[in-house]
């Protein structure tokens, strides 16, 4: 009886081995063919770079004319730079932490000696430099930042 039990076992895990599949190995799909001559993207790069101090201003000048006659707003994001175009956006990194934030230039200045940019409150605060006041930054310029109107 024993010897038939084994049988039948032995039949039933036989029978259920041939019906296992074995699937073929993955073969990886094939990579899209290749246009010869395609263009590549082109490397976006600032049409403007500047390096160096940036400081802000804020409450005090609130609500005051800018140079391109706007009125201040300290809660704005927007900056005072010496030669750069009203209205050119310029994309503002702050090198100690790495944070960057977009303003738009609306007035002139700094008039601190040593410094490339002013930034409004809410822009230094962006940048995380309220604290300490002023901060070493790079400026870039892109053109698909810029506005299309005009």
């Amino acid at each position: 009886m024993r010897r038939f039990l084994y049988s039948v076992l032995l039949s039933g895990l036989t029978g259920l081995a041939g019906c296992a599949a074995l699937s073929p190995p993955a073969t990886p799909s094939p990579s899209p063919p290749t246009v010869t001559g395609a263009p590549r993207p082109l490397l976006v790069r600032p049409f403007f770079t500047q390096t160096g101090v940036a400081s802000f201003y804020g409450a005090a000048h609130d609500g005051k004319l800018t140079a391109n006659g706007e009125s201040f707003d300290q809660q704005g994001f927007t900056a005072a730079h010496r030669s750069l175009a009203f209205g050119t956006v310029v994309r503002v990194t702050n090198l100690a932490n790495g944070l960057t934030v977009k303003v738009e230039i609306n007035d002139r200045g700094p008039h601190s000696k040593g410094r490339i940019i002013d930034l409004s409150a809410a822009a230094a605060r962006a940048l995380g430099m309220r604290k300490s006041g002023i901060a070493r930054v790079r400026l870039e310029a892109f053109r698909a930042d810029q506005s299309q109107a005009g």
